[in-house]
């Protein structure tokens, strides 16, 4: 019979420092994970925990790890896998918070950062390892990492291991531990692999799993929109600036890295806080733009499935599959990073006609309730602007904060009628509302990401309008009087094209060129963004 929940922390029997940690982390009481593993982890047993990411499952067998290590041994006890670099990272993370007052480290191990920093924790000496299976185990190789002293093994997001082939990295770790280690599996579904690992590896272990009546959070609000392929982007504009009087954090899932980069700048263009992230990205870029979405420097990420594993970041509100995920556990995964701690999410879904059956799918298999929905129009964007600006406007004036500007107002009225001037400042605060790509504002030419000497130069063709290279060089020596020879790297994507140009002669060529017509199209020319947001 299943023993009693429990309601507290304080009903588990933890440490006072514990305690301590779990408080200044503000966790007021165990989430449904929490309250069945922590007390089964305490008693020694091994666990096999069906939960998804977000529940609260890294304190669960965090809690039991950090207790459970003894200071005083100077050697790891503990090892935590995981299967991407975020997620070590964010566990690591985590774990150090709950070990704060016990002085219990936990060291992150990944692959793309310097081994020679991790190798010298090890040797300096720690308790708690958490990292991916290559490099825990090159570090085994190296012999700068031992098991012998390990008390608990944790595989965490064993089915995202599993699918990215780790099976065999794992099966090595494992043999380096003793057999009287407990082990604790996660994982939000129980393939049949992932049963056949549990049998080999592990001790009778207790099955604990986090049930729901549907595949999908309850509180995360899901709702597809039929788009063409050519009309997603508008959409997507339209969705950001009506929901929520554009405040949201959004994460937005495409299939390849192509359509990643596509989609990032052109929101960048059209003014949105927006970066990307996919496979073609080093681990310090990855780290910049997660830091960028997490300090709120950025609000909306776009990303490939594979870079957004691991993901686990509570503020997203709106998660939005601007293609449609190729099988419903995808699905479920990317929506279930939104709706995190209890708080309302939304997921969208763009789908084309030719793709109802895939949605028909994805509905069926993950239970998921998907609501059909209407794009809003251009006249209710532009209402949803105009309200959340007279709202932020009134909360100027109820703050009177506002009175440096007195006098300037006072010159501007003198002179010409108080509502053109009123309605002429709301057409400045809302300018870019609606515009074309080639109507945005130029960047700065001072990062382009260009080689020495040379500008990188962003171009709205491409490869739909049927241009070619040597389209844009013509163009561009025509134009600008310029030899064909200085102008290098032309790089031609499906709706825009990268060139560059001396830096020197970059804004004459911005100006001569912009608005000028290539392959029968109006062209808009500015300055790139660094690479860093448009690697192929």
């Amino acid at each position: 019979m299943e023993s009693k929940e429990k309601k507290s922390f304080e009903d588990f029997g933890l440490s006072s420092e514990m305690l301590k940690s779990i408080l200044a982390m503000g966790f007021e009481e165990p989430t449904p994970i929490q309250a069945k593993t922590i007390p089964v982890l305490l008693m020694g047993k091994d666990v096999i925990g069906q939960a998804q990411t977000g529940t609260g499952k890294t304190a669960a067998f965090g809690i039991p790890i950090i207790e459970k290590v003894d200071r005083q041994i100077n050697s790891v006890q503990a090892i935590v896998l995981a299967p991407t670099r975020e997620l070590a990272m964010q566990a690591a993370e985590e774990m150090n918070k709950l070990g704060k007052h016990k002085k219990i480290f936990a060291l992150p191990v990944y692959g793309g950062t310097s081994i020679e920093r991790q190798i010298k924790a090890l040797v300096k000496g720690v308790q708690v390892v958490v990292g991916t299976p290559g490099r825990v185990l090159d570090h085994i190789e190296r012999k700068t990492l031992s098991l012998k002293n390990i008390k608990m093994v944790v595989l965490d997001e064993a089915d995202e291991m599993l699918d990215m082939g780790f099976v065999e990295d794992i099966t090595k770790i494992l043999k380096e531990t003793p057999e009287t280690r407990q082990t604790l599996l996660f994982s939000a579904t129980m393939p049949d692999e992932i049963l056949k690992i549990s049998k080999r590896h592990m001790k009778s272990p207790e099955r604990i799993r986090i049930a729901t009546d549907t595949l999908t959070a309850p509180k995360i609000s899901q709702i597809v929109y039929e788009v063409r392929n050519a009309d997603k982007l508008d959409a997507l504009c339209r969705l950001i600036d009506f929901g929520s009087e554009g405040t949201g954090i959004y994460l937005v899932f495409c299939h390849t890295k192509r359509e990643v980069d596509e989609v990032s700048q052109h929101l960048r263009l059209r003014g949105y806080e927006s970066d990307a992230m996919h496979g073609d990205y080093t681990q310090a870029q990855r780290e910049a733009v997660l830091k960028k979405f997490r300090d709120g420097r950025c609000d909306i990420l776009v990303a490939t499935d594979v870079a957004a594993r691991g993901l686990d970041i509570s503020s997203i509100s709106h998660v939005v599959n601007y293609s449609i995920p190729q099988n419903p556990e995808s699905y479920v995964h990317r929506i279930g990073r939104t709706g995190r701690a209890g708080r309302e999410g939304v997921a969208i879904t763009f789908v084309t006609p030719r793709e109802d059956r895939q949605l028909r799918l994805i509905q069926s298999v993950s239970k998921a309730q998907i609501k059909r929905g209407k794009l809003p129009s251009r006249e209710e964007v532009l209402g949803a602007k105009l309200t959340g600006l007279e709202d932020r406007i009134n909360e100027f004036i109820d703050d009177k904060r506002f009175d440096k500007f007195m006098a300037l107002a006072e010159r501007v009225t003198s002179k010409m009628d108080p509502k053109e001037a009123i309605a002429a400042l709301l057409k400045f605060q809302l300018e870019g509302f609606d515009k074309p790509a080639e109507q945005e504002a130029p960047a700065s030419l001072n990062d382009t990401g260009a080689s020495p000497g040379m500008a990188r130069l962003f171009l709205t063709i491409g490869k739909e309008q049927g241009v070619r290279a040597n389209d844009i060089i013509d163009a561009i020596s025509r134009r600008a009087e310029i030899p064909k020879q200085m102008i290098k790297g032309v790089s031609i994507f499906e709706t825009f094209t990268f060139v560059e140009v001396p830096r020197d002669s970059a804004e004459k060529i911005i100006e001569l060129v912009h608005r000028s017509i290539i392959s029968g199209r109006k062209v808009a020319v500015a300055p790139a963004k660094p690479k860093a947001a448009t690697r192929r």
